[in-house]
């Protein structure tokens, strides 16, 4: 394997459903921290950097960021794909892996697999995931997504669509030939599991689940799955919670 390998973990303190939620406690632990400590074990990742706005309410971020050590980089608040750029290319990335600050219960072997996907891909893929909108096998809220630095600055330079410019990866797995992609699936589809945080529910959820790991953060996302194949009733707690389309965007837009 080759190439530095650059982390970017995309934060803010808006949202539509749960204001402040990245910021929010999680077994005594902000839920970022909890994100950003849980990513950083993968053995595959060079640097981590949070990327955030420079809105003022994300001033709190920035001073979380501070506190921790974590590296940090302050951006455009509405064109997410402008910000992962700007902050993976401040860190000199080769291969940016792209994180959100609302997935508690990101996986950090998860990650190493999907950046080894990449790396041994034959013939070389521009961009790998373990999670497509129109394919997905994993958990939402496992959501892993590498590329080459060279894919993402012509992503940058080409994507003209709001939704490309929010959801960041849109153009590179969007139009048929335009990029080499790879799709890393999981033998059973464990995609009805919601993981993210986007609700008070889903909140809830990964309160729960913490809490049942005594706060730890190295537990596996399989021993996740354990859990909640023991205890249905965990996964019930946000069951009911509509998930968001890459088609969403936020109200700013157009504004």
């Amino acid at each position: 394997m080759s190439g530095k390998v650059v982390a970017v973990v995309q934060a803010r303190m808006a949202s539509t459903r749960l204001p402040g939620k990245v910021l929010a406690e999680i077994a005594g632990e902000p839920m970022l921290a909890r994100v950003v400590d849980r990513a950083r074990m993968a053995k595959t990742i060079s640097q981590m950097v949070v990327a955030t706005t420079d809105d003022d309410e994300d001033d709190l971020i920035a001073q979380l960021c501070e506190d921790r050590g974590y590296a940090v980089y302050r951006g455009s608040q509405m064109d997410v794909l402008d910000r992962v750029y700007q902050a993976a290319g401040a860190r000199h990335a080769e291969v940016v892996v792209r994180l959100t600050g609302d997935c508690p219960l990101i996986d950090a072997g998860l990650i190493d697999q999907v950046v080894t996907a990449y790396h041994l891909a034959e013939p070389p893929v521009d961009f790998a995931a373990n999670r497509f909108p129109y394919d997905k096998t994993y958990p939402v809220g496992t959501d892993t997504e590498v590329c080459s630095f060279a894919a993402l600055e012509r992503a940058w330079r080409e994507a003209d669509q709001p939704h490309e410019r929010e959801h960041v990866m849109p153009y590179l797995y969007e139009g048929a030939g335009r990029f080499r992609t790879l799709l890393v699936r999981n033998e059973q589809d464990l995609s009805h599991y919601r993981w993210t945080v986007d609700a008070p529910e889903d909140l809830e959820f990964v309160r729960q689940i913490y809490g049942h790991f005594g706060g730890r953060n190295d537990f596996t996302w399989t021993e996740v799955i354990e859990l909640l194949e023991q205890e249905p009733e965990l996964a019930a707690v946000n069951s009911q919670v509509e998930h968001k389309t890459q088609l969403d965007l936020d109200s700013g837009w157009g504004q």
